[in-house]
């Protein structure tokens, strides 16, 4: 750590804002009988981070966080962050197998867990002590002052050699972008925000972090609430949402996007995967007084780095495949869309440069292929094809290795899943993926969900609009979609299932 730090860029200081806001405000609740306000919260905090400095008198460097969305959780992340320490969320419910590889790359020295934390941590064989916190180890008196290139938080994200890649995030990645959020939204103590994805996840530093700077209230979902979310909302008064668009299949699924259902909600925010303008229209008619953003970046860009507000009319004309724009990259940064030769385009990958980017992979062999030089700049590569609005604003096409070659022919996947879902009545939404061909080669199946249609009728009905190639030659119905532990469509899941399939054709 440098010896200057500089005051104000710490994202625990987004908790003390709150606290100066709010400091008899209810900070965290996650369940009906269990919740702190920001002054507990606070104490607990110090008085945990003074224990983390006991156990490690120069400083905890990496602390895991190993627990489900519990007090201990909570109060866990901002203990770590007071002490200096670089806090490592994980879900203690994942493979033995993975929290060890990840708890091991992370470098870390110290464990935070409940009990779901701790039995976690005795199947990976790991000799690392928990915090256990004695009634006689002193509070810090103020928490320990951090550089702002120092590491916040390490995430994992799922890597191609099937080992978890760290994407460790700097405290001034965070500062510039909390900032941004701050003059974009209107977020005030008087907010109840929903903290409804896993903690291991990026986009909960969005939930909590947004909440805890404004001195609003964060309120962890329970499992039981998701059978009725609308009911949820009203009976806690939720302004604030946040999910991936497959959020919105869900409480359609279950019933909840009637006219109205959820009018207390200000703000709802989708990441994480396209979303559909028919499921962004039919969610303001559920949530008539909320603003929609849908919003996009990769971890390794501190969160999100685009934002596009949803409107009926203009959403609409900007679509492409069915999708909303994801907006404008954040003030600060350069981007380019480079073709298929490395040249500036209107569509291409997307790359960008800035303040909220990483500055690499915990294991360097990551960053191979990741980012490039470029102008005199250091550019992260998102693998994500993108095209340049008439208005500047961008729209996500999908990976760039979602685009396949079918019998010689260059097909997007999404757009296979825009025209069935335009053309073939009684599908709801689609999903298509590819498996190997009986004669070489790939071949794309299709699944969806809705009514159960004869293949024989989609096929049919896609040929009148595609050629032979993006036709699927396989169909499958599910009721809904498997979801990843990010509550995005696992495709890669429907990918296995497709490969496995017999060579029965439908």
């Amino acid at each position: 750590m440098n010896q200057t730090p500089v005051p104000g860029q710490g994202l625990h200081e987004r908790f003390l804002s709150g606290l100066a806001l709010s400091p008899g405000r209810t900070a965290i609740r996650v369940d009906a009988a269990e919740s702190l306000t920001y002054e507990e919260m606070h104490e607990l905090a110090m008085r945990r981070a003074g224990a983390l400095r006991a156990m490690a008198p120069e400083g905890p460097h990496n602390v895991a966080v190993l627990a489900d969305k519990s007090l201990t959780a909570y109060v866990g992340i901002i203990a770590a962050l007071y002490a200096g320490a670089t806090v490592v969320p994980l879900n203690p419910r994942f493979p033995a197998e993975r929290t060890r590889s990840m708890l091991t790359a992370a470098n870390v020295s110290t464990v935070i867990a409940d009990p779901i934390g701790r039995a976690s941590l005795l199947e990976t064989e790991l000799d690392l002590p928990v915090l256990d916190e004695s009634p006689t180890t002193p509070s810090l008196d103020a928490p320990v002052p951090v550089d702002p290139s120092d590491i916040a938080y390490v995430l994992f994200t799922s890597g191609s050699t099937g080992r978890p890649k760290g994407v460790p995030i700097s405290h001034e990645a965070n500062h510039h972008y909390f900032n941004l959020l701050d003059e974009r939204y209107d977020f005030s103590p008087d907010d109840v925000f929903c903290q409804n994805v896993g903690l291991n996840f990026d986009c909960a530093m969005f939930e909590m972090f947004c909440a805890w700077g404004n001195g609003s209230q964060v309120h962890a979902i329970p499992p039981a609430a998701h059978r009725d979310l609308p009911a949820f909302f009203a009976e806690r008064r939720m302004t604030v949402w946040f999910s991936t668009p497959s959020g919105i299949t869900f409480i359609r699924r279950m019933g909840g996007l009637t006219p109205g259902s959820m009018p207390t909600l200000r703000w709802t925010f989708f990441a994480g995967e396209a979303l559909l303008h028919e499921d962004a229209a039919d969610w303001h008619v559920a949530a008539p007084q909320s603003k929609i953003e849908n919003l996009y970046g990769p971890t390794e860009l501190t969160v999100t780095i685009t934002g596009h507000r949803w409107s009926p009319d203009a959403s609409e004309r900007q679509s492409v495949n069915g999708g909303v724009p994801i907006g404008k990259v954040h003030p600060g940064h350069e981007h380019l869309l480079l073709d298929d030769d490395g040249k500036p385009s209107v569509e291409g990958e997307l790359v960008i440069s800035g303040p909220q980017m990483t500055p690499g992979y915990l294991n360097a062999d990551d960053n191979q292929g990741r980012f490039l030089e470029r102008d005199g700049l250091r550019w992260y590569r998102t693998g994500d094809r993108v095209r340049r609005l008439d208005d500047e604003e961008l729209i996500y096409l999908g990976r760039m290795d979602a685009q396949v070659q079918i019998q010689g022919f260059r097909v997007e996947l999404a757009e296979v899943d825009h025209v069935v879902r335009q053309q073939c009545p009684g599908v709801q939404n689609a999903a298509t993926v590819t498996r190997p061909a009986p004669n070489g080669g790939l071949e794309l199946v299709l699944y969806y969900t809705g009514e159960r249609v004869p293949s024989a009728t989609l096929r049919r009905q896609l040929a009148e609009h595609l050629p032979d190639p993006m036709v699927p030659k396989t169909f499958r119905h599910v009721a809904e979609f498997p979801l990843n532990s990010n509550r995005k469509v696992d495709r890669a899941q429907l990918a296995r299932e497709a490969a496995a399939m017999s060579d029965g054709r439908s």
